[in-house]
This record gives structure tokens, sequence and C-alpha cells, in this order.
């Protein structure tokens, strides 16, 4: 079968081979839900969406409702967890396909799960994984520009997420929550759909906002909430958190003591610390905004970054403004390999070279890079690997798949220096 669906992935136009793969996507979906027992309607659903942000609100969600006392499954990029059990997401895709939310949701609700929190992709959405989920709440976090190749265009984008949004339309379930941001037009256009609960967040919901390039703190209807992670997304995401687990029924002391104790999203403003005197971090920014996003959350330290372009094949417009903004905000950019699947990964570097002025590092081997920009870091810097995240793999010609953590080899060098 993957074979077959190979080969017509390569024969035909992207548009035309999803509508032939569409039937068997959707034969999947609902087939599990049925063998399952359609497991989302004995569980509170809620969805996250978004460009940006998606995993950290996820994981933000999960954390307030195991604080007030649910058993919690999570389905991220990161992983799959049910109350205390967690396994890696090993499948290079956010929301896995032939049913698996279904069967993952079948097992949440055989181990006592009361709710799930679900990150939702637009891809995810085209291959009808979103449906039957029979959502409580959705969370749109924002939209920017990625997957244009693929999609076609920014409103095309927009379609396949706000697929979501007629999920949560169409859901048995009462009553439905929408939140999203209305700092975003987009935000603005999911806030109409015809819901019970319409809940918009905004910067402007944040008093008294202190940001340092390790915490982030802010005054929400006179409760401070303390955050062990920095930047303005990182405030962002905690809006969003605390207004939908407020609809559900969480108190707002709740939600900050779950979020003050939350110190660890894997892949997500990371730090790694092996005793050194400088600040390692590996962050999955892979967008121009988030990239410019994490380098402003160190903007007091000198800045050793490391970085490639994520998806050989895929939204190569952005190539060399990764590059101009790495030039504009880090002291050091080494340039490396990152997922090239089927292309050159060094014609990949050098178009990311070329939106920038001056002549930056290249070091293919991502280990070496990254042992690399470690061995430049001085007292007090901050060293910024991007890109992978929490992705298991490095993705190259011909389906090879090579082991891969950044955190890891992070450590691992860091160790070496010691």
């Amino acid at each position: 079968m993957h074979f077959v669906k190979r080969l017509l992935e390569s024969l035909l136009p992207r548009s035309a081979y999803r509508v032939l793969l569409a039937p068997y996507h959707l034969a999947w979906t609902i087939v599990l839900a049925l063998v399952n027992g359609f497991p989302a309607r004995k569980l509170t659903v809620i969805a996250v969406t978004g460009t940006k942000g998606k995993s950290s609100v996820t994981e933000m969600i999960a954390a307030c409702l195991t604080e007030a006392g649910h058993t919690v499954a999570v389905s991220s990029t990161i992983h799959f967890r049910i109350g205390d059990g967690t396994r890696p997401n090993l499948f290079k895709m956010t929301l896995p396909g032939r049913g698996f939310i279904q069967n993952f949701l079948g097992e949440a609700v055989r181990k006592g799960a009361t709710h799930a929190v679900i990150e939702v992709t637009s891809e995810a959405a085209l291959q009808y994984r979103h449906l039957l989920l029979s959502l409580d709440s959705l969370v749109f976090t924002n939209l920017e520009r990625e997957h244009i190749e693929s999609h076609g265009g920014m409103e095309q984008y927009f379609q396949a997420k706000y697929r979501i949004g007629k999920a949560l339309v169409r859901s048995p379930k009462r009553p439905r929550t929408i939140v999203a941001n209305e700092d975003s037009e987009y935000g603005k256009r999911f806030l109409a759909l015809p819901v019970e609960n319409q809940i918009p967040f905004s910067l402007e919901d944040a008093q008294s906002t202190e940001l340092t390039d390790h915490s982030a703190s802010f005054v929400y209807e006179g409760t401070t909430i303390s955050l062990p992670h920095p930047g303005t997304f990182s405030v962002l995401n905690a809006l969003a958190t605390i207004k939908t687990v407020a609809a559900l029924g969480i108190s707002l002391e709740v939600s900050a003591r779950a979020l003050a104790k939350l110190s660890l999203i894997p892949g997500r403003a990371e730090r790694i610390d092996a005793g050194q005197d400088f600040y390692a971090v590996v962050d999955y920014a892979h967008t121009p905004d988030s990239l410019r996003a994490l380098y402003e959350a160190y903007a007091g330290r000198r800045k050793v970054c490391v970085l490639g372009n994520t998806g050989g094949g895929r939204d190569t417009w952005k190539r060399p403004l990764m590059g101009k903004i790495a030039e504009e905000y880090c002291d050091e950019v080494i340039l490396t390999n990152e997922d090239p699947y089927e292309e050159d990964p060094a014609a990949i570097v050098a178009e990311m070279a070329a939106g920038m002025q001056k002549k930056p590092h290249i070091v293919m081997d991502r280990r070496e890079a990254i042992a690399f920009a470690l061995s430049l870091a001085h007292k007090g810097d901050a060293v910024l690997v991007t890109g992978k995240g929490t992705d298991p793999y490095l993705m190259e010609a011909n389906d090879t798949k090579t082991p891969w953590s950044d955190a890891r080899v992070v450590r691992e060098e860091l160790e070496k220096l010691s």
C-alpha cells in the first residue's frame, strides 16, 4: 500500500492525489471510531490548532486539567500520554493517520481518562483525522505563513484549519466553546463560529507583564501568573490556556498553580543544563515569526544560533528570510542540515545564506554544528538550536530516517566540553 501511495503521489498533481486519497482517509476514521465505540463521546475533548504554540498550549491545558484532579490524555507533536504513562511521538507527524486518534482515545477511555487534549494540524484536517472527535472546545492560536506551497495560499491554509472549527459546530456536545486569538484577523473569523461560548484572548488581557530570558509573568483578573518560560509567546499561550480551562470550570488559582509548576515543555525553549555557564536552548522554531520571537526572548544576551530549514521540498520561500533573521539577531550563525528529504541539503543551506550580508558558518553535519556552536559560547551567552524541537529523526533521501534528538545531542556535546 505504501508503494502504491508513493507511486500515485509521484505521478499525480497534489490536488488530484488528495482527492483520490480522501475516501481512504475517511474510511479509516469511521471504521476505527466504530471499532472503539466512538470514544470521543465519552470524554471531554479539547482540540488545539494554529501555526505556532499548539504543542505548548496543549501541554499547558493538560497541566491545568491534571492539577484539577482529572485524568488526561494528550496527543501532540511531542508525545502521547494517558495519565502518568507517556510515549514519544515517533511518527514525524502531529496527528498520525489510519485512525490512530480513534484507537488512542479508545485506549484513554479504557484507562479511565476523563479529558483529552488533541493537537490538530491543517494536514490532519484535510485527511479527515479531525472527524468524529466530538469536540467540547477548540483553541485557535494564530495563523502565519507556512505550508503555502502545500495548501496553495493563505486562504486555502485557513480553510483547512477552519474545517476543525466546522467540526466543533457539528459536535453533539453542549456547550461548545471556541477560544481564539483576537489579535489575528483569522482568529476573529473563528470567533464567529455559531457555538455557545465564543471566548477571545489577546495580549491586552495581560497586565503588568514582566519578561526575562528564562521566565514571564503577568497579572490576569487580579491573579499573578508566573511562567518558567520566556517570551511574549508564552504569555499568549498561557492566556489561551487559562480561558479554555475556565470554560471547563477550572479556577484561576488552580491554573496559576499548574502553570508555575510546568517547568519543561520538551523542545519548546527547552534549556539544557549540564553545569555550563551559558544558556543552551533547544526550540522547534521553524517559521520566520517563531524564529524572531525566540531570538527576541534572549535579547539581552550574545547569541550563537544553529539553524537549518525544516522540510526539503516545501516552503522554499522562507529560506533566505530565515537566514536574514538569524543574521539580524545572532552574533554567530551556524547553518546546518535539517530534514532535506529528497533535496540537496547543501543547496538548501545555500538558499538560506543568500539572504545574508555576512558569510555564515556552514557545518553540514548537525552534531558537528552543535558542538561548534557550544565551543563558541562565552559566559552568559545563549546558544539557540532551532528547527527540530522533539522531532525524532533527520529525514533524508529515499525515506532514510536517522534517529535524532537535538536535546540529547546538545547534552552530550556539553558533557564533552566539561
